[in-house]
């Protein structure tokens, strides 16, 4: 029976989206994975969206809390808001106390991608205070640490992304994912679906 990996991610502007299919293709890339993506709901208003400039969503399907339980492991994505997940993903994680309950995603490994505007601006504090989320809920979080290998010492250009997981800069917006943080995206996605593979085995 396939390993099932669900990348599940928010994203306003696309910049998240793009590190997402990418996770997608290296986790597919395992033999034996199942990789699918999801986006958590929309919380703001069309017109709000509208104001703030936000393209359509794409037709990736949204996700409900209860179809997490069906995974053998997560990859979760969203940009950051001052430092932190943003309000959607955390609002999505909130409808799962039915989940936590019966304590179903326990003992399920977890990544975390994300998007920040600046150098500054959140590359580590974003998954470093996400982390809380899984913890209430028994999943093993999965950093890549430095299994990149030499692109995780690039100093001589822009690129997202630490040890806690991969990630990109969205600048003012106009600022797309680089080749190197696409990189660091496939190679997040094949890690962590390696690791959920080995962990489904080793429990049946």
């Amino acid at each position: 029976m396939a390993t099932k990996v669900y990348i599940v991610y928010y994203s306003m502007y696309g910049h998240v989206e793009k590190l997402a299919e990418e996770i997608k293709k290296g986790a597919a890339s395992v033999e034996g994975v199942e990789a699918k993506l999801w986006q958590v709901p929309e919380t703001l208003a069309d017109e709000v969206l509208t104001k703030m400039s936000a393209p359509p969503k794409s037709d990736v399907p949204v996700i409900t809390p209860n179809e997490l339980a069906e995974a053998d492991g997560f990859i979760f994505g969203f940009p950051t808001r001052f430092g932190m997940m943003a309000a959607q993903f955390k609002a999505f994680l909130d409808a799962t106390g039915g989940l936590w309950r019966t304590q179903q995603l326990a003992g399920k490994p977890a990544g975390i991608f994300y998007s920040t505007g600046s150098q500054g601006g959140g590359q580590e504090t974003t998954p470093l205070t996400a982390i809380t989320q899984l913890v209430h809920h028994g999943i093993i979080f999965v950093p890549i640490g430095y299994t990149f290998g030499a692109g995780m010492f690039e100093i001589e250009k822009v690129k997202g992304g630490s040890p806690y997981g991969a990630g990109t800069y969205a600048g003012d917006g106009s600022r797309q994912p680089s080749e190197l943080e696409l990189q660091q995206a496939f190679h997040q996605g094949k890690y962590i679906a390696g690791i959920a593979k080995k962990l489904k085995a080793a429990a049946a």
